[in-house]
């Protein structure tokens, strides 16, 4: 029998209940050869939680534990696991499968398998089972997408980097963040927050980009050069057609005039839009892209190797995110989970004292 053979989280029992969380046992799928269990030590609290356990993109299987930016010691390593050892802290993001062996697989594009599943809410494959997320006593998943975490990095400063703080990182250093380039960041909340600190240490110019000056100081301190204020009259002018790079991480469409940003961008510069707000989204024209020839597109989370770099520049950058910790229990959680719908949260929260909840 595999050691534990139950793992306890706190579970939504519906779409109506979202906020309401119940402390009870599950069973976790069959230990593998290349598997490795983790208990669980802390958890980053991400919007992505919300609309999950909501019912925001769709039906769930409930009873659902959510929560996909975890820390937490390795308890046990199968017999074929070589990337980590048991009591090495570790990391587990959004991502916990794919298949390994597919063209986007063997190139560093895992994230992009049609085969990936999420660390919650995913079925495993010819299991049955339900993966269940961070907000629980342990966690069970493949060697893969279990991240050695450095020594100097806090677990909750390092927790949220493994889902908002590389969803971030993957678009900028796929698209050339660096010196001699600009860089904006639109949406100073979780992920934003993340694109700020990261593009400034690859050595970009960074601007953050918000609707109004309500975060301006806060940018300011994380390192952005510049700040541009949607609402104010003009806001583009002086910043016409001198961006090399824009990552949006808006978490709402609404009232969004894409094409007044796109004007933002120089010849064949970049969109990359990375939020996952609700309703009908943007509406895009041909026009828009004409005058500078510029690309619109997304990214999705990050590759094992991006992680790792991200993570160890993190640490050599000594780059601290904004996090608040909170005790994690059913008050706590409600209380996350309300912070985040109501975007009171600056700029992360991660769920903390497990041991308290779950025992030693």
């Amino acid at each position: 029998m595999t050691y534990p053979d139950k793992f306890t989280g706190f579970q939504v029992k519906s779409a109506d209940t979202w906020q309401e969380v119940h402390k009870q046992d599950f069973v976790p799928k069959p230990f593998g050869d290349y598997d490795v269990d983790i208990k669980i030590e802390c958890c980053g609290v991400c919007s992505s939680d919300i609309h999950t356990v909501r019912g925001d993109w769709g039906p769930q299987s409930y009873p659902l534990a959510v929560g996909h930016e975890i820390i937490g010691k390795v308890i046990k390593a199968g017999p074929k696991v070589t990337h980590v050892k048991e009591g090495d802290r570790v990391g587990v993001g959004a991502q916990s499968y794919a298949c390994l062996d597919c063209k986007q697989c063997k190139n560093d594009n895992e994230t992009y398998c049609r085969r990936q599943l999420g660390t919650y809410a995913s079925t495993w494959p010819d299991t049955g089972v339900v993966s269940q997320g961070g907000y629980s006593s342990h966690i069970r998943t493949h060697q893969h997408w279990v991240f050695p975490i450095p020594e100097s990095l806090p677990s909750e400063i390092a927790a949220p980097m493994l889902c908002a703080g590389l969803t971030a990182y993957s678009p900028l250093v796929r698209n050339g963040a660096g010196p001699g380039k600009k860089v904006g960041i639109v949406g100073i909340g979780g992920i934003g927050h993340f694109g700020i600190l990261f593009a400034k240490a690859l050595g970009a110019e960074v601007w953050a980009i918000s609707r109004s000056r309500a975060k301006e100081a806060d940018a300011l301190k994380m390192g952005a050069d510049g700040f541009i204020a949607t609402a104010e009259d003009k806001w583009n002018e002086p910043h016409r057609m001198t961006f090399d790079l824009i990552v949006n991480t808006a978490s709402s469409s609404d009232g969004f005039d894409l094409s007044t940003y796109l004007t933002l961008l120089d010849v064949h510069a970049k969109w990359v839009s990375v939020g996952l707000p609700g309703g009908g989204g943007f509406n895009v024209r041909n026009q828009d892209f004409m005058p500078n020839g510029c690309f619109i597109g997304s990214s999705h989370l990050g590759s094992r190797r991006e992680t790792l770099e991200m993570l160890q520049l993190a640490a050599d950058k000594k780059l601290y995110p904004w996090v608040e910790k909170i005790p994690i229990g059913p008050e706590g959680l409600k209380q996350a989970f309300q912070g985040v719908d109501s975007s009171k949260v600056r700029y992360r929260y991660c769920m903390t004292n497990y041991d308290d909840a779950f025992g030693v």
